[in-house]
C-alpha cells in the first residue's frame, strides 16, 4: 500500500553529526542542545505538515534514557500523533549511532505540541489527520490522553 501525500508529510526523519561544542563539562552532548536540536525537528515536523509556521505551545515527556556522546550520529525520527483544530502533537523517537561500531541506541523519547499560526502569529488552522492502521490509532489514542492531562493539569493551576 503506497503512502498518501498527506501521510508522507505526518512523518520527518533528520540526522545530524554531534560535535565537541554541543559537549557539557562531562564530555557528553548537553541536554539544552539537544532540547533545541529536538524543537528544530519538532518544528520542521509539524510545519511540514500543516504547510504553515507552527510554534512550541508544550513539551512532554522527555525522557533521557542514555547520554548521546560526541562524534555519533544522531537520528531524529518525528511523527504527527495527534490533530486538534489549530495544534498537533509531535513525538520524536532519538537513536544515536556510534559510527564506528555502528552500535545504535534508543537514547530519548519526548513530544511536542505545536500550534499553527498565520503570517499575523495568531492560531490557525491544521488539516485533520487521518487515521490508516493499528500503530497510527494508538499514538492518536495516547496523544489524546496526554492531551486531556495537559488540559486538566492547566485548569488545576487556576489558569
Amino acid at each position: 500500500m503506497s503512502q498518501t501525500h498527506e501521510e508522507d508529510r505526518r512523518y520527518l526523519e533528520m540526522s545530524e553529526i554531534t560535535t565537541p561544542d554541543m559537549a557539557n563539562f562531562g564530555g557528553n552532548v548537553h541536554g539544552g542542545h539537544l532540547l533545541q536540536m529536538l524543537d528544530h525537528v519538532a518544528y520542521a515536523c509539524g510545519a511540514r505538515y500543516a504547510g504553515k509556521f507552527v510554534v512550541t505551545l508544550s513539551v512532554d515527556q522527555v525522557f533521557f534514557k542514555e547520554p548521546i556522546y560526541v562524534g555519533e550520529l544522531v537520528t531524529f525520527y518525528a511523527c504527527v500523533n495527534f490533530v486538534g483544530t489549530t495544534s498537533m502533537e509531535v513525538g520524536i523517537r532519538v537513536i544515536a549511532e556510534n559510527l564506528l561500531t555502528r552500535i545504535e541506541r534508543h537514547t530519548n523519547t519526548c513530544y511536542f505540541t505545536m500550534v499553527a499560526v498565520d503570517d499575523k502569529g495568531k492560531p490557525t488552522k491544521v488539516p485533520p489527520i487521518t487515521i490508516h492502521n493499528e500503530t497510527q490509532q494508538r499514538r492518536f489514542d495516547e496523544a489524546k490522553a496526554r492531551r486531556e492531562m495537559r488540559i486538566q493539569m492547566f485548569k488545576m493551576r487556576g489558569k
